[in-house]
């Protein structure tokens, strides 16, 4: 495990001696890897750091207006940029393409921001499993593999680039980060887009944005699960009303892990299991049938693209 006493001090010269006297901005999602950093760098370059958070659309329920609160502290700039991902998104199916579209879309934003500031540095939350997948072609994370091959900063800084999301966490509780902060489960940098498989569209944002909504609100606190969302798999028949219905297909995912390297799926009661698809089938119209993944990782990665 890492030693939270010599690494703080050695990431805050880190950060120090890349940036020297320039200026950086953070992409600041809310999540532990990004508040870590931000706090981080923080420290080591005060007020020549910018933390961006951009709201892609692709977010769960409230998460903008939950992220403001949070960061009210802090000089949080918020870039509203939902059209500009959709539109990339477009027409793609491709979990990889997916990947790569919304990757090159951050950066491209994140230019923009920084051309404003005339910041030479990004700083982002990469942690040691992003690399372990993105370069071994398990799947490409946003933030490595997704990367655009050209980009308009002097470096991208990466603190924790060698740390497990476990480690991650000792260091926020270290730094004395929010309880909510530390705690925090994982969310993906692509968002809710890696849990629609195949085209992403505004009626299955809508959809999945609600059952992931649901399955949080159901297992969080009672099961505290290392990670457990909804997914949309795509559609197929069901009966309401004594009508066939043609709706979606939703797949709910509750996982323990420790690192996230490996996971196994929890073994929910049927009476939770049973409450998940009622709320789902009936609070969401559109949706005709619900599932419970229990594939472990491997042989299946805890997203599901």
């Amino acid at each position: 495990m890492v030693k939270t006493e010599k690494f703080i001090p050695k990431a805050i010269e880190k950060i120090r001696k890349e940036i020297k006297d320039g200026r950086a901005i953070i992409a600041l999602s809310g999540g532990v890897d990004s508040s870590v950093c931000a706090e981080l760098a923080h420290r080591a370059i005060g007020d020549r750091l910018q933390p961006i958070y951009i709201d892609t659309g692709l977010m769960r329920k409230g998460e903008t207006e939950r992220i403001k609160h949070i960061f009210a502290h802090m000089n949080l700039d918020i870039v509203y940029a939902k059209d500009r991902f959709l539109a990339a998104l477009k027409g793609i199916t491709d979990p990889e393409e997916k990947r790569k579209a919304i990757g090159e879309t951050f950066i491209r934003v994140f230019e923009e921001e920084a051309r404003k500031l005339t910041a030479d540095y990004l700083i982002q939350g990469t942690i040691y499993p992003d690399r372990i997948e993105s370069e071994g072609g398990i799947k490409s994370h946003h933030n490595v593999g997704g990367l655009p091959s050209v980009m308009d900063f002097k470096k991208i800084v990466e603190p924790i680039e060698d740390l497990y999301k476990d480690e991650v966490r000792e260091i926020a509780w270290a730094l004395q980060l929010p309880d909510e902060i530390c705690e925090r489960m994982p969310f993906p940098g692509p968002g809710l887009a890696v849990r629609i498989l195949g085209e992403v569209t505004e009626e299955k944002l809508e959809v999945v944005r609600e059952a992931n909504f649901i399955v949080e609100e159901e297992l969080l606190e009672r099961f505290c699960p290392w990670q457990t969302f909804a997914a949309v798999l795509g559609k197929g028949t069901g009966v309401k009303g004594d009508i066939r219905a043609y709706g979606w297909i939703i797949a709910v995912r509750a996982v323990g892990s420790r690192d996230g390297m490996t996971a196994e799926a929890l073994e929910l009661p049927w009476d939770v299991l049973k409450k998940l698809e009622s709320r789902i089938t009936s609070e969401i119209p559109k949706v005709a049938r619900v599932v419970y993944d229990i594939t472990p990782k491997p042989p299946a990665t805890i997203e599901f693209e």
